[in-house]
């Protein structure tokens, strides 16, 4: 009989429960542009774990395209809707800091995905430091240990700044490696990393490995590789971006051999999941969520799941 009242209370508990929760009823968000692949895997992840969670849920989704002001008022717009969620990229982690306050006051549960945003409730991306390790442990090891080495560098964000940490933690406990340059800016682009890489190859005569410390980069290093008639050099980087992916795949592109990936899709349907159970009071211990990455190599690359795959 105590058995049975026992159960029974246990379900009225668990029932009064889910009744307290409160539906989500619509989210707002914020990316910098929905021309690039990374941030429509996002908003894609993000409306499938929405609607997993409430299929009539209303989901609007928009692109600030690099215009912080135009951001802001993104933001006023969410907040005169009643949304109950903004997910945002920030345009810049300092510079939203008051437009996220407001959104808070009116009761609305913050999240920032990829970079970290000033007041924000929780933050997901990526675990840098890790991706920089991963991606300069599979250069020690191509060179067992012994080797010049080049981090090209980048614009000097935290996700930047993480990575070549973890690259150097690397580099630095294997003595027989020699990093040669560690300073030089590729700006996370095609076209910078073209010229960093013309005037290392000029400057350096001997290079064994390069870890770039984004897709874009490593592609505009290979192109002046191939320039310059340098081969035998190693290529690895941050991403696993769709144009990286299909070097990996391309015979061509040999020296480009590793991309330590991000997984966009999964880390928008993360920040809504936590944003979900914030918005019934349940926060996570730490603001900050860090998602591992996963290294892509020629070897791999067929099973990986990139940010343009279909998902369930």
């Amino acid at each position: 009989m105590k058995r049975l009242l026992f159960t029974a209370v246990s379900i009225l508990a668990v029932s009064a429960s889910m009744a307290s929760a409160t539906e989500l009823k619509s989210i707002g968000i914020s990316l910098a542009s929905l021309g690039n692949p990374f941030f429509v895997a996002l908003a894609t992840g993000a409306e499938a774990e929405a609607k997993k969670i409430n299929p009539n849920v209303k989901v609007t989704t928009v692109g600030f395209e690099q215009d912080l002001n135009k951001q802001v008022d993104q933001i006023d717009s969410f907040i005169a809707a009643g949304v109950q969620m903004i997910l945002l990229n920030p345009g810049d982690p300092s510079a939203l800091a008051p437009a996220i306050k407001k959104a808070k006051d009116a009761g609305i549960v913050v999240v920032s995905v990829d970079t970290a945003a000033k007041g924000a409730d929780l933050t997901v991306t990526t675990n840098n430091v890790q991706a920089g390790e991963v991606a300069c442990k599979f250069i020690v090891d191509k060179l067992s240990g012994k080797g010049d080495v080049i981090i090209q560098n980048g614009p000097q964000n935290s996700a930047i700044i993480d990575r070549v940490k973890g690259c150097k933690s690397v580099f630095s406990a294997n003595p027989g490696i020699k990093v040669l340059s560690d300073d030089q800016d590729g700006k996370s682009s095609r076209d910078g990393g073209l010229a960093v890489m013309q005037s290392q190859l000029t400057r350096f005569p001997k290079i064994d490995a390069v870890f770039a410390v984004a897709d874009p980069q490593a592609i505009g290093s290979n192109l002046a590789i191939k320039q310059l008639n340098r081969d035998g050099i190693i290529i690895t980087s941050v991403d696993g971006a769709p144009d990286l992916e299909a070097e990996l795949k391309n015979p061509a592109s040999a020296s480009i051999q590793a991309t330590a990936s991000q997984d966009p899709y999964n880390m928008a349907r993360t920040a809504v999941e936590l944003g979900y159970k914030a918005l019934n009071g349940e926060k996570p211990e730490k603001p900050i969520i860090l998602l591992d990455s996963a290294l892509v190599t020629r070897d791999n690359v067929a099973d990986y799941k990139g940010w343009e795959a279909k998902r369930n």
